[in-house]
């Protein structure tokens, strides 16, 4: 079936590798492309309305008015896009994509949403082509969507932009450290002779891995109301103040279960022998949400795995590795963290 606004493609996927593959690891070969971070979005253009998809098949257009009309205006034809919807911030010569600007980009009043649109304007980032006319090309190789999507757009120009790939995988391999200097957060291999596969995860990303050590704030209980659903975590700043920098989750039903007794000793009481609780500052994405955390003595040290920073915080949540009962937690500063190089968006769009 022909992929259209009334009938929504899920975005094709990608399966996480510890390392960039090689090309001979998969039959046909492999195409590299930098991994980019901000809203997936699927464009669908009939010849003069727009679309824009979300990952869920929740409609964004609403939200990017100024990539709407760009669409309107620029595309050739009727076809749809697959690509990713970025801002990017900061001085000439050293720009870099702004996760925090993009995510502010999402708001219930038209009156924000034109403002935002005019002081934060978003681009596309294009990177596969799905149909073509009325022709679906969910079935042709990527090899040769690749080549149709650069006929098509390769020469639009802002804010619709098209990604760069490469067979080289020692290329991939450098873009892997060096775009992660303006904002990127990976790299993604993509089989050459695929189809395009809605929903599954066929493509393989590899994205950045680091260990930190951290301070131990607290705890929110499991949504099911039993056991530690995440931990709360923290770091010093220059400034000696212990702040908030994100949570790690994902236990087993048993090892939530086990947390709750391992940390009780740490557990924070008022003088009445009553849990102190605590909330965490509340964004749009946690609108309904229970905030609420039981606030822990700052004496646990734990290492964690992550991927990035964004800003002061983890970009994503992350992933408990071990106990550190060797570290102090004093002497979890922020200058532990490993800082990327920056480098120039626009040399990474070129």
């Amino acid at each position: 079936m022909e992929p259209s606004a009334a009938s929504p493609v899920q975005p094709m996927l990608a399966k996480a590798v510890d390392a960039v593959p090689d090309p001979d690891s998969v039959l046909g070969g492999l195409s590299y492309e930098p991994k980019w971070d901000g809203f997936r979005g699927i464009v669908y253009f009939d010849g003069s309305k727009v679309e824009i998809g979300s990952r869920g098949s929740k409609m964004l257009t609403r939200y990017f008015p100024e990539l709407e009309s760009a669409f309107a205006r620029l595309l050739p034809g009727p076809c749809v896009l697959d690509g990713e919807i970025v801002v990017r911030s900061g001085e000439p010569g050293r720009e870099r994509l702004d996760w925090e600007a993009l995510s502010q980009r999402i708001h219930p009043a038209a009156s924000r949403v034109r403002k935002l649109a005019e002081e934060t304007p978003a681009m596309f980032v294009a990177f596969d082509l799905l149909a073509r006319g009325k022709d679906s090309l969910l079935g042709t190789p990527f090899g040769e969507r690749r080549a149709a999507l650069e006929a098509l757009a390769g020469d639009l120009g802002d804010p619709i932009h098209l990604t760069r790939t490469s067979t080289d995988v020692a290329l991939a391999r450098h873009w892997l450290v060096e775009f992660e200097g303006a904002g990127l957060d990976g790299v993604v291999a993509k089989p050459l002779a695929a189809a395009y596969a809605p929903g599954k995860r066929l493509m393989l990303k590899t994205k950045h891995h680091r260990t930190a050590d951290v301070v131990l704030l607290g705890y929110r209980v499991h949504k099911s109301g039993s056991g530690v659903g995440s931990l709360l975590l923290g770091l010093y700043d220059g400034d000696g103040e212990l702040r908030n920098i994100g949570g790690a989750s994902a236990f087993s039903d048993a090892r939530r279960l086990e947390l709750i007794d391992e940390l009780a000793p740490l557990v924070l009481k008022d003088d009445d022998g009553a849990v102190v609780t605590g909330e965490t500052e509340r964004s749009r994405f946690s609108a309904g949400k229970d905030i609420s955390y039981v606030r822990l003595r700052p004496d646990r040290v734990v290492e964690v795995r992550y991927d990035q920073m964004e800003g002061a915080r983890f970009r994503h949540t992350v992933q408990f590795f071990r106990w550190r009962p060797d570290r102090e937690a004093r002497s979890c500063t922020f200058e532990q963290l490993e800082r990327p190089i920056a480098y120039d968006l626009n040399r990474v769009l070129a």
